[in-house]
């Protein structure tokens, strides 16, 4: 059980680093834009190509991945992430530093689906959820300490120093994980690209996919444009902000111990009433940003379970892979991380274009719509598994 619990806590540390190269573009564009001289919306795009990369590569490499043993694959993708993010250090124009996060962004996808195997290999079968949603509540912990931590750095010094410090991160992970991972994990007969990709084809999978997407863009239909709902339409001054920020990321971290919980416990099952939960929220948000009290209370409970469904759904895809086509385990894997980046860009493209012919109050209305399309996906997404388990029985 020891070993375990090293075993477990490197793979969390793991998806905290990528957490950390991740959002830490966020926190210090305006310190890269001064520095490689371009403007700070020209240092924004960093963001969006990132995100985009990181969602058409992701299925790429991952599938190519699956040809070679599993534990070399993850060091190997572990050393260019490496290469990547201490260039992103050294970088000095716009164009290097571009090609640095071009780099990261290509196997991080890839790096999660093969942290989320190792997972669900080596938890004791009744742990796994839980082990799985605190890989996926690295990236929350990563916003809430990381992010403040590397600005702080950035501030004192540079923002190339913030770059190392993950750098230092990522090498001694990486070796962490060379003495404690097992070595052999147990791997597919080889299979062919179209046998991998007839996974996509069961629609407890597809629908699956959707309903990350919708979630993913339900969250961002609003989140998007979190800092001036809190200090536009709220009120809020930059020191209430930063808490407030700190507090909103403790309660991702809480949900995604809730989201592990109900994985556990009722997996899809009951996901229904968080997204009835989500959508009256939304729908409420215009009314409740009159006020500060009730616009942060509903800030916070969104925060708390509008992202539930991580660890049910990675379940059922690793579920569903592992029974059906254990070829396909790791591109199973890989879809939450997949369809949540393109639900990311639905959801800003959508606040976006509410703001544009709206206001700030008015960006729960777009999110809503969201919440109700995951909302009837989840549903029909039940009612589908349970007829293929009755079929079964």
């Amino acid at each position: 059980m020891n070993k375990y619990r090293w075993q477990a806590s490197a793979l969390v540390l793991v998806s905290f680093m990528m957490g950390c190269n991740e959002f830490m573009v966020v926190g210090v564009i305006s310190d890269i834009a001064k520095s490689l001289k371009v403007t700070v919306a020209t240092a924004g795009y960093l963001v969006t190509i990132f995100a985009i990369v990181y969602a058409i590569s992701t299925p790429i490499v991952t599938l190519f991945s699956n040809k070679f043993d599993r534990y070399k694959a993850l060091m190997v993708l572990m050393v260019i992430f490496f290469i990547g993010n201490t260039a992103s250090g050294f970088a000095t124009s716009y164009g290097s530093f571009l090609i640095s996060r071009l780099l990261t962004a290509i196997v991080a996808g890839t790096i999660e689906s093969l942290i989320t195997v190792f997972a669900n290999e080596l938890a004791p079968r009744k742990r796994r959820a839980i082990l799985i949603s605190w890989i996926a509540a690295g990236y929350s912990i990563a916003s809430v300490i990381g992010l403040p931590i590397g600005t702080t750095i950035s501030t004192a010094t540079s923002w190339h120093m913030a770059f190392h410090m993950i750098s230092i991160l990522s090498f001694s992970t990486c070796i962490a994980l060379a003495f404690i991972l097992p070595r052999h994990l147990s791997q597919p007969t080889t299979s062919s690209l179209k046998g991998q990709l007839v996974l996509l084809t069961d629609k407890r999978i597809y629908l699956g996919s959707i309903l990350i997407l919708f979630t993913a863009a339900a969250l961002y239909g609003y989140y998007t444009y979190i800092r001036p709902l809190l200090t536009t339409a709220l009120g809020f001054n930059t020191t209430a902000l930063n808490w407030l920020l700190f507090a909103l990321g403790i309660m991702s971290i809480i949900g995604n111990r809730l989201s592990g919980s109900v994985a556990e416990r009722h997996g899809l099952t009951t996901l229904p009433r968080f997204y009835i939960s989500d959508t009256i929220l939304l729908l409420c948000m215009p009314l409740a940003l009159n006020n500060q009290f009730t616009g942060v209370g509903v800030l916070l409970i969104l925060a708390l379970i509008i992202s539930v469904v991580n660890s049910p759904i990675q379940i059922q895809f690793l579920d569903v892979a592992e029974a059906e086509y254990p070829q396909a385990t790791l591109l199973a894997s890989s879809l939450n991380a997949i369809f949540y980046n393109i639900g990311i860009s639905l959801g800003s493209a959508t606040a976006a274009g509410v703001l544009s012919h709206g206001s700030l109050f008015r960006l729960g209305y777009g999110a809503a719509v969201f919440s109700v399309l995951a909302l009837l996906t989840v549903i029909l997404l039940n009612r589908v598994i349970a007829e293929h388990q009755l079929k079964n029985e």
